[in-house]
């Protein structure tokens, strides 16, 4: 809740006056508890869970759109009541994990010191604060992950999530509902070490799960944003962790690739790579017949 009682109170405490933006903001949190704003979290991801991958689901059933050409893994396709079971089973974690999550956490938060106030950040603040949460969530989340793929992380927890050896947008969230708190920590660091506004906090959390959305799309189409970010991993990358599933030791990496390329994770999927370059090159000369990037799993 905003300590003025008017826009006027708001703006001689600022020594200016407030920008669109800001009385957009004021007129709609001024009377609101902060740990209610915090809790629109709740809402933003089951949005962002429910509508962003409907448009793949429609890319997934109506191949007359001229789509299949950009599916991954063309050979396996799902009916809508598996895509609308995955997402099912992903509203039940979310309701009884993820959203009781959030209604508990907001201490946390509170802690840390994200605030609702005025002023509201820069373009450049919220992105500077953007990137640090992208880098620490992906350097963390791919130690996290490469213990899912334990012996035993990968039998009690992780093997929920590979269920889906050609992933989909609905799963994206699919998982162990341990594993969904597990792999909260690293998308909490982030902010933990640089605190900002409520609504980066917010851009944060819906633009993680876009990209995991995206990246489990199972489609690498041509035109996607995403393609010149640097060291983005995106569908194709991790679409090929999901293909070669337990046994994988490839493309750990959640967003980009430095840690598997550092690491030496990234093998499988490189071999692959040049293999498919080869058989465009030539597949007769290669002894090889050209069926795709998955003919062959290495890890």
């Amino acid at each position: 809740m905003l300590p003025y009682a008017t826009i006027d109170d708001a703006a001689a405490a600022l020594g200016r006056n407030l920008t669109f933006a800001e009385t957009l903001w004021f007129n709609y949190s001024a009377q609101k508890s902060d740990y209610f704003l915090y809790c629109h979290n709740i809402l933003f991801l089951f949005l962002v869970f429910s509508i962003a991958p409907l448009p793949l689901v429609v890319v997934e059933l109506m191949r007359s759109l001229g789509f299949q050409k950009y599916k991954i893994q063309p050979k396996v396709r799902l009916t809508l009541s598996e895509m609308f079971r995955c997402y099912k089973d992903v509203m039940i974690v979310f309701f009884l994990a993820v959203g009781p999550l959030q209604l508990v956490s907001y201490p946390s938060i509170e802690m840390i010191g994200i605030r609702t106030g005025l002023p509201l950040p820069s373009g450049w603040e919220i992105m500077a604060q953007l990137l640090v949460y992208f880098t620490v969530e992906d350097y963390t989340n791919y130690w996290m992950h490469r213990f899912l793929h334990g012996k035993w992380g990968y039998e009690k927890i992780h093997r929920v999530h590979h269920e889906y050896t050609a992933p989909i947008g609905f799963a994206a969230p699919y998982a162990h509902w341990s594993e969904v708190l597990i792999l909260g920590i690293p998308s909490f660091l982030g902010p933990a070490m640089c605190p900002g506004h409520m609504i980066t906090f917010w851009l944060w959390i819906v633009l993680r799960q876009m990209e995991a959305i995206e990246t489990h799309s199972g489609y690498d189409f041509p035109w996607t944003p995403t393609k010149y970010i640097p060291f983005y991993g995106g569908a194709e990358y991790h679409d090929y962790h999901h293909y070669v599933g337990g046994q994988s030791h490839s493309n750990f990496a959640s967003v980009f690739t430095y840690c598997d390329f550092i690491y030496g994770t990234d093998k499988g999927f490189r071999y692959q790579k040049k293999l498919l370059s080869k058989l465009k090159e030539g597949p007769e000369s290669n002894g090889v017949q050209n069926g795709g990037l998955y003919n062959v799993k290495s890890d």
